[in-house]
């Protein structure tokens, strides 16, 4: 007696089938069990209550130092190792941590005397947006964004920001902007 085999195209149209079907089968017993909109089955049970929002963490807000000048303005705080930038209206636009290099500006108030798009700072690393005030100070950031300690060889004025606030600081302290250096 001869048998007959099935080829395995038919094999997978069968098992295709019986696949629907069994998804057919289990999508229609699901429906079937959901309640309708505004009723509640026996066995259901209450909705639990809903939790309490864990408080929310107010970012730490550093407002302008008080000693730091009247009208538009640029305000670098030594010992906070920050910067604000300061609007008419006597809002800090923006603030942001700084890198200060070894040799500190001297307490006072300074115009912008130049600016600088791009070059070399004074400890070998590549720079963009050098704002100059006083007699050796400047603000820049690495091209790389990279903050690394000032090399205690090399005495260097440079205050370092990040690329964003050094962006931010290039386009707000135009020539002759003043710089308001506070203890």
């Amino acid at each position: 007696m001869a048998t007959r085999r099935i080829s395995s195209g038919v094999w997978i149209v069968v098992l295709l089938v019986a696949a629907l079907a069994t998804i057919s089968f289990l999508s229609v017993q699901a429906y079937r069990n959901i309640p309708a909109e505004g009723t509640a089955s026996s066995d259901s049970k209450p909705s639990p209550k809903p939790r309490p929002r864990p408080s929310v963490v107010k970012p730490k807000t550093y407002p302008v130092p008080g000693d730091s000048g009247a009208g538009r303005r640029v305000v670098y705080s030594l010992s906070q190792k920050r910067v604000w930038l300061v609007s008419e209206q006597e809002s800090a636009v923006r603030t942001f941590t700084v890198w200060p290099g070894n040799v500190p500006p001297a307490e006072g108030k300074y115009p912008v005397a130049f600016r600088r798009a791009e070059g070399i700072g004074s400890d070998g690393v590549p720079i963009r947006h050098a704002v100059y005030f006083g007699a050796r100070s400047a603000f820049s950031n690495a091209v790389d964004g990279a903050s690394p300690a000032p090399d205690s060889t090399v005495k260097t004025g440079a205050i370092r920001e990040s690329v964003a606030d050094g962006t931010a600081l290039w386009d707000f302290a135009a020539k002759g902007t003043l710089v308001h250096v506070v203890g």
